[in-house]
C-alpha cells in the first residue's frame, strides 16, 4: 500500500481532524485485520469511511462486492484512481454520511446480509454503534477499529469504572471480542491515542430478550443519567408518576436491590428490570 502521508502530500490534501481523519499506514496491520473477518468470494462488505483505500483495497482482493463510504469529498476521487491502478472493480464508491444511510434498505437492494467493517471515527464512534445496533437484523458480521477509550467502554464489565450506557447497550445486542491492539504510531496523522479492533457479532443467541427494546434502552439511559446516584433515584420520575417509591417497589419486585448503582447491573439485571417496569408500570 502506497503510504498515507505519501499520497497526501501527491494530492496536496491534508487530513481533516473535524472528521477524525487518522489513516492506517501499515500494510501488515490492514491485512491482519481483514484476515480476521474471514472473507468468501459470496460477501459484501460495507466499509465505514474508506480513507485512503487501506482496507479497502484488501477488501475488494476477498469480497465478491465492497460499498465503501466517504464522506470527504477530496478523498473519493484519489480512493477510485488507487482502485483504477490497483485493477479493482468490484467497489462501488459512496460519497455519503455514513449516518445518513438507510442500512436495511441498503443490504435489501443487495438481496445479501452485509459484513460491516471499518475504521471509525471516534466523533461518531457512538452514532454509528446505535446505527448498527438498529440495523443488526441485515449485518451478518461487524469488525470495526474503534479508539481503545470507547473499546474498553464497548467491552467493559460490570462493577468496571468504564461500564455504561453503551456497554450494556452492545453487550444486550451482541457478543463482542476484542481482536488486536493497533498502535498509535501505525495511523497517519498519529492520533493520541492506541485502538482496537472488535468482532461485534449480532447474530450470537444472546437469550436476553426484552419486551419492548425501545424501552429498554430508555431504562438505561435512565439509570446511568446521574451515575453516581442510586438506582432509585436515577429511574425517579423517567416515565410519567413513576416517583421515588414506585421506583424503589420496583426495584424490589425485580429482585434489585434500589440502593444499588447502575454500573453494578449485568445486562440480564437490566433486562428483567426493563421487563418487569414495562408489564407492570407502563
Amino acid at each position: 500500500m502506497t503510504s498515507p502521508a505519501v499520497l497526501m502530500k501527491a494530492w496536496k490534501l491534508y487530513p481533516k481532524k473535524q472528521l477524525g481523519q487518522n489513516f492506517l499506514a501499515d500494510a501488515n496491520m490492514a491485512a491482519a485485520i481483514v484476515g480476521y473477518i474471514g472473507l468468501s468470494d459470496d460477501d459484501v462488505v460495507l466499509e465505514i469511511g474508506a480513507g485512503l483505500g487501506s482496507l479497502t483495497l484488501p477488501l475488494a482482493r476477498q469480497a465478491l462486492k465492497v460499498i465503501a463510504v466517504e464522506k470527504d469529498h477530496r478523498l473519493v476521487e484519489l480512493l477510485n484512481t488507487e482502485l483504477v491502478a490497483a485493477g479493482l472493480d468490484n467497489v462501488g464508491l459512496l460519497e455519503q454520511d455514513i449516518l445518513k444511510l438507510d442500512i436495511p434498505a441498503f443490504a435489501k437492494t443487495e438481496n445479501v446480509d452485509l459484513t460491516v467493517v471499518g475504521n471509525v471515527p471516534y466523533n461518531i464512534s457512538s452514532q454509528i454503534l446505535i446505527q448498527l445496533m438498529t440495523a443488526r437484523a441485515c449485518i451478518k458480521k461487524s469488525i470495526l477499529m474503534f479508539q481503545k477509550e470507547l473499546a474498553q467502554r464497548i467491552t467493559a464489565p460490570p462493577g468496571s469504572k468504564t461500564y455504561g450506557r453503551v456497554s450494556v447497550m452492545v453487550q444486550y445486542c451482541a457478543q463482542v471480542k476484542v481482536l488486536t491492539e493497533v498502535k498509535a504510531g501505525l495511523f497517519f496523522p498519529k492520533p493520541n491515542i492506541d485502538s482496537l479492533v472488535l468482532e461485534i457479532d449480532f447474530n450470537a443467541d444472546a437469550g436476553k430478550q426484552v419486551k419492548d427494546e425501545a424501552f429498554f434502552f430508555d431504562v438505561i439511559k435512565a439509570a446511568f443519567s446521574k451515575r453516581r446516584k442510586t438506582l432509585r433515584n436515577s429511574l425517579t420520575g423517567f416515565i410519567p408518576g413513576f416517583d421515588g417509591n414506585l421506583s424503589a417497589k420496583a426495584l424490589e419486585e425485580a429482585g434489585l436491590d434500589p440502593v444499588r448503582r447502575a454500573e453494578t447491573l449485568t445486562v440480564e439485571e437490566f433486562v428483567r428490570l426493563s421487563n418487569h417496569i414495562h408489564s407492570t408500570y407502563r
